[in-house]
């Protein structure tokens, strides 16, 4: 006895077809929420190797500010130390082309005899190229950062590592820039 049963029937309403089209709800499009129209800006440094801590900072502030636009950028050094830094490897690369090119490039440069630490370099031209590379590249690390982890909350600085030398803990960060946010605006006064 084998019988096939068709399955019930289940009757469902039928929707009524509008001419209105149907809005997807993007996040970019929702114009409520307490970050709503604000923009912070995260200034860290990035041969530091803040990137995590901003972007960190990051995620948290839009968790918390629905609609805070947060824009992270590099923080640079200052321009001395930039162009010092462009200098490090020309230096690098001049050292170990003298190690490497030995007594006859002096005379090419107008030197006659070489000086007494092209041969103390040359006695140990592995140590010499090695130590020249690791010092050159720590210098160069070294001059390329800032050391910024700058906060501001529409264009008003409201942390700065700099001044106060060390990282804005997450609770501290969200309590600055809630009262930034709601601040009230003052429309008018100059």
């Amino acid at each position: 006895m084998d019988r096939h049963h068709p399955p019930p029937s289940i009757s469902h309403p039928q929707r009524p077809t509008v001419g209105v089209p149907e809005t997807l709800d993007f996040p970019s499009q929702k114009s409520s929420g307490v970050g709503y129209g604000n923009t912070v800006e995260i200034n860290f440094c990035v041969s530091c190797s803040y990137k995590g801590s901003a972007v960190n900072m990051k995620k948290m502030l839009e968790t918390a500010f629905p609609g805070l636009d947060v824009i992270l950028a590099n923080y640079p050094a200052p321009a001395p130390k930039r162009l010092l830094a462009k200098v490090v490897p020309v230096v690098q690369m001049g050292v170990i082309g003298i190690i490497m090119g030995g007594e006859h490039i002096f005379p090419m440069i107008g030197i006659t005899q070489p000086p007494a630490w092209y041969y103390s370099l040359r006695a140990n031209r592995f140590g010499s190229m090695a130590s020249t590379w690791i010092i050159g590249n720590f210098l160069q690390s070294f001059l390329q950062s800032s050391g910024a982890f700058e906060v501001s909350c529409n264009g008003e600085l409201v942390f700065s590592k700099l001044k106060e030398g060390r990282f804005p803990g997450e609770i501290e960060l969200r309590d600055v820039i809630s009262r930034t946010v709601t601040k009230p605006f003052v429309t008018g006064s100059y």
